[in-house]
């Protein structure tokens, strides 16, 4: 948006400017709700039951102070369980009502003749699996022996592994003759063994004939990390998305799911979710789970032959039948480059947002993408502009309209005219966006082995701008790491600095017989609106304070902190196919960062 300004900087010398003082609206207007319009089953905002804790961790504030236009984070796994309370506190008092959790993979591995599971490149033991050991063998060999003894025929024809830091119940198991926990020292591993067609037959019968089986070494811990981390949900009243097991990726197209392997991946997501519903089917904080397998959104000629649809459909099926009325959230990301292939259009991503909705996701939060320089945000009359510098590297030194086929906003229309689409013929999916905290490339200093940058509340701001009025909740990749590092941590920047307007749309309407524009977006009540355009006369201030007028009502389909003013423009002295540039001013004299632009003749 930097280049966005010096563009208009002349522009709006000359531009005639209507500044509005909007009337005042009830306190707490712009506080986030938790549940969004969108949403078919309407459900009271849950609130913390006491607004302090304690526990061995320290003491815990359970109110949102600063509350943000970003409602949710995505959060990495970590061993230290105090640094769970200190990450849900922050993200909660920034206005989170949402966790969405990274997860593992199921991989496949190769097994030497001594019954090691082996590395991933096969070459040398896994020390993790080599410490799960039974009677003086290790699991691999003792599970091979009680299938034999159960009748010689049969067979281990895949070794799978599968790290988790949760602790299974129970339901882990079908079988328990043939599986089981093994408990060696602090290590906790669960033996899972499954006939190798896929079938998870619960009959159980090892011994009539002779079969192939699969073998899933599950390495898990002691303690259950989600338990702990949904009772911290209940206190903070936030809800929870695990990931569900990530499917192995194709070893020729990494970006792509091994369909091979989709018996024993919904095998284990099986077991896996009939384990949650047994603990968690009635705790409000698990608010669904993720599907942490990405892809790319695109117009797919034939959806049902793409192998990483096959994997969605397959497991999303599962989670229906374990976890009735929990929706599925998944997160494909956006590739509006011209200059690379198999890039899309937004007509492209209309297309395939509606295959990806029908493999019985609940929730599609899209990437925006500008975080990996994917998709720029820019409006249409300033396509010409330079890019932003810190896109420079993806792109090269070339225009917005050079570089994508269109704008983030582009594409987040697109999406929602396929939402509507789809809820016409009675598919219940919701649209979110997942803003991306960072920028293309960095020092790496954010997180180990990562190679994206830093980036700021101007910019994370602009993203919420863009993307805005077609989504009913924003989130962002990801509060580990991009949030919290760097001076002043982005975090800090959102605390600081939460309540600057940033407005999403601007609506030609009128309010009874009289002309006026409608403003939406965050904190835009009791702020100034400032009109102008490229040619206008010279600046003409309105005094309003009378006519000016604030919703403090939600506005249905959109996030619960989006209020709507009203202020009154005389159009006749506006030119019809002019793009008026839309600021919105703070009574504290902040204004936001980014500008949204209305054009009456498109």
């Amino acid at each position: 948006m930097r280049g966005l300004t010096l563009l208009l900087g002349a522009a709006l010398l000359a531009a005639v400017a209507a500044i509005v003082m909007v009337l005042p609206h009830s306190p707490g207007d712009s506080k986030s709700a938790a549940t969004t319009p969108a949403q078919k089953t309407k459900t009271a905002s849950p609130t913390p039951s006491t607004s302090v804790f304690s526990d061995p961790c320290g003491t815990f504030d359970t109110t949102s102070p600063t509350p943000y236009a970003i409602t949710g984070y995505w959060l990495v796994p970590t061993s230290d369980h105090c640094t769970w309370r200190r990450q849900l506190q922050a993200i909660h008092s920034v206005g989170g009502d949402t966790v969405v959790r990274l997860g593992f993979g199921l991989q496949p591995r190769a097994v030497d003749g001594d019954g090691h599971v082996l590395d991933a490149q096969g070459k040398e033991p896994d020390p993790r699996f080599d410490r799960c050991q039974e009677n003086g063998l290790t699991c691999v060999q003792a599970a091979e022996s009680a299938l034999k003894a159960a009748n010689p025929g049969n067979r281990i024809t895949w070794t799978y592994i599968y790290r988790t830091d949760e602790a299974f119940g129970p339901d882990l198991f079908r079988c328990p003759q043939m599986e089981h926990t093994v408990t060696v020292g602090d290590d906790v591993f669960y033996r899972v063994i499954t006939p190798d067609d896929g079938s998870d037959n619960p009959t159980c019968d090892f011994t009539t004939k002779g079969l192939g089986y699969h073998l899933i070494l599950v390495d898990g811990a002691p303690k259950d990390s989600l338990t702990e981390i949904l009772d911290l949900a209940d206190r903070f009243a936030m809800k929870v998305f695990p990931a569900l097991p990530v499917a192995p990726r194709d070893r020729v197209e990494p970006t792509r799911a091994d369909p091979r392997h989709i018996g024993t991946l919904t095998t284990l997501t099986r077991r896996v979710l009939q384990d949650y519903g047994d603990r968690f089917k009635d705790r409000a904080s698990l608010g669904g789970v993720y599907q942490p397998f990405e892809l790319q959104i695109r117009d797919w000629p034939d959806p049902s032959v793409v192998p990483t649809l096959q994997v969605y459909a397959e497991q999303h099926d599962i989670v229906q039948q374990e976890l009735p009325g929990k929706p599925i959230m998944v997160s494909p990301y956006l590739d509006g480059r011209r200059e690379k292939k198999f890039t899309s259009t937004p007509a492209q991503v209309k297309a395939g947002f509606k295959a990806l909705a029908r493999t019985g996701v609940g929730i599609v939060a899209p990437q925006d993408s500008r975080g990996t320089g994917k998709v720029g945000l820019f409006w249409p009359n300033l396509k010409g502009q330079q890019v932003d510098s810190r896109l420079k590297p993806i792109v090269g030194d070339t225009t917005y309209g050079k570089a994508y086929y269109g704008a983030t906003r582009d594409y987040y229309r697109a999406m929602a005219e396929a939402l509507a689409e789809l809820r016409a013929e009675g598919d219940d999916v919701q649209l979110w966006a997942n803003v991306e905290a960072f920028e293309p490339e960095g020092d790496g200093a954010c997180e180990a082995g990562g190679k994206r940058g830093v980036t700021d509340k101007k910019r994370l701001d602009s993203a919420v701008t863009f993307v805005g009025p077609y989504v009913s909740k924003i989130i962002s990749y990801k509060w580990s790491s991009f949030f919290t590092c760097g001076t002043p941590t982005l975090a800090d920047q959102v605390a600081e600095d939460w309540s600057r307007p940033i407005p999403i749309q601007a609506i030609v309407a009128k309010r009874g017989i009289q002309d006026g524009l409608e403003v939406r977006g965050y904190n835009v009540a009791g702020a100034k609106v400032t009109l102008s355009w490229y040619g206008g006369s010279e600046p003409r201030e309105v005094d309003a304070a009378d006519a000016g007028w604030s919703d403090p009502s939600p506005i249905p389909g959109l996030p619960g902190a989006v209020r709507k003013i009203w202020v009154p423009v005389d159009w006749s002295s506006i030119p019809a196919d002019a793009w008026v540039r839309v600021d919105v001013t703070s009574p504290d004299g902040r204004q936001s960062n980014a500008p949204v632009y209305l054009n009456r003749g498109t």
